[in-house]
């Protein structure tokens, strides 16, 4: 049985956050409905895009959910939705959402249907701003802390970081309002700030009492580990590898398989200073590079990486994704978190499970994302309580959209 298995949730989103919530919480055997307009949300052609123009990103983000797309324009549809987010059951009345709706989709207006209802509401801001990872990346500072030390041009990342935390804190939310409902305090509404995540995640890694505290500003540093010793090196053979030294084991690793241990004492007795403290291998990275990179310039990977794997060292060789994909085990059907699965319209690629393997349930199988309104019927019959007549009323005058009138978006 899985972890989440009994569990009911309603996910009306876009973007990375919450769908990736509700996607993770379906890993876990939750049931998880999301809804969506007729023709597809803000989601359903985003890039990457299938050589077919089909959205991997939809394909990646609602991997084994349930879809029904309802015209939300239409009074009767709103009150679908609303049927669907508020209907009966133990484990249901869980509704996540980063469509800031006023009216009949806001928490006061859903608890007249279900008093216990619980809503995880994912904002831009605190004050309801509209914001993305990519607002928020470049409003709090990291994009100067990144990129060549010698550029003062701020570097913008390419993983949306604030979106994968705020996500999962959608999820660590929504089940301590479970738990606290099922405590007998019912149901609550939970409000998380997209901006907030990062700028605690800012206080927690120390940087807000760094600026608070200290007179000069963290700069660029490239590839180097701040605050320790980690540092890229192109190799003879012209392939790029990160080598980390954070633990004095790292470290010691490092210096012994390189054969600079002597070289490395001599360093410190110029110096003055120890570098079995982390502090001062980032203080005195420079001076460490310049005896490590002779050693690499005249080797090969293949010259070294057994060595380097048989010692237990920290490193790993730069690739592209296609690379990583194509010979990385990690990422393939090896990896027992990975299968290879057929998605409709797209084609078989490998897919990832929850990367968590539980060990009284073990994981819920790699699953395909639904099509835009697959599991309609299933969903008003079972959830929304509505009869065959009426159901087919509703595909008549096109409140709710069947699955074979979904059709590929080109990519152009």
């Amino acid at each position: 049985m899985s972890v989440l298995k009994g569990m009911r949730v309603v996910e009306g989103s876009a973007f990375v956050a919450v769908p990736l919530a509700g996607m993770t919480l379906a890993q876990m055997g939750a049931e998880v409905i999301r809804f969506d307009r007729l023709g597809g949300g803000l989601d359903a052609g985003r890039w990457p895009l299938a050589p077919n123009g089909e959205s991997l990103f939809w394909a990646g983000m609602n991997k084994g959910k349930k879809s029904i797309a309802v015209d939300m324009k239409s009074p009767e549809g709103r009150e679908l939705i609303t049927r669907i987010i508020t209907a009966p059951a133990d484990d249901a009345g869980l509704f996540l959402t980063n469509l800031r709706v006023r009216g009949w989709m806001d928490y006061d207006t859903l608890c007249k249907d279900r008093d216990d209802l619980i809503m995880v509401t994912l904002t831009g801001d605190r004050h309801g701003r509209p914001q993305v990872d990519y607002t928020v990346n470049p409003a709090l500072g990291i994009p100067h802390m990144t990129g060549p030390a010698d550029s003062d041009a701020p570097v913008a990342h390419a993983l949306p970081a604030w979106d994968l935390i705020a996500g999962n804190m959608c999820v660590s939310a929504l089940l301590a309002a479970e738990r606290h409902r099922l405590r007998g305090h019912g149901g609550q509404e939970v409000e998380i700030a997209l901006k907030d995540v990062a700028a605690a995640t800012l206080g927690h890694l120390g940087m807000i009492g760094d600026v608070a505290l200290n007179a000069q500003d963290r700069g660029k540093s490239g590839n180097a580990l701040y605050g320790a010793y980690g540092q890229d090196f192109v190799c003879a053979d012209g392939r790029r590898v990160m080598v980390i030294g954070l633990t004095d084991r790292q470290w010691r690793g490092i210096c012994k398989v390189t054969g600079t241990t002597e070289a490395m004492a001599s360093l410190e007795q110029r110096i003055g200073v120890s570098l079995a403290d982390e502090g001062n291998r980032w203080r005195f990275r420079d001076d460490i590079t310049a005896v490590l990179k002779p050693w690499f310039d005249q080797r090969r990977v293949p010259d070294f990486d057994t060595a380097f794997n048989e010692a237990g060292l920290t490193w790993s060789e730069f690739r592209t994704v296609r690379e990583a994909v194509e010979t990385d085990a990690d990422l393939s059907p090896d990896n027992p978190m990975f299968a290879d699965v057929m998605q409709p319209g797209i084609g078989q690629f490998p897919v990832p499970a929850h990367p968590a393997a539980f060990s009284a349930s073990g994981r819920v199988a790699a699953q395909p994302a639904p099509r835009l309104g697959q599991h309609t019927e299933e969903i008003l019959t079972e959830i929304a309580g509505c009869s065959g007549t009426e159901i087919a009323r509703l595909f008549d005058t096109g409140v709710v959209q069947s699955p074979r009138f979904a059709k590929p978006r080109s990519a152009a």
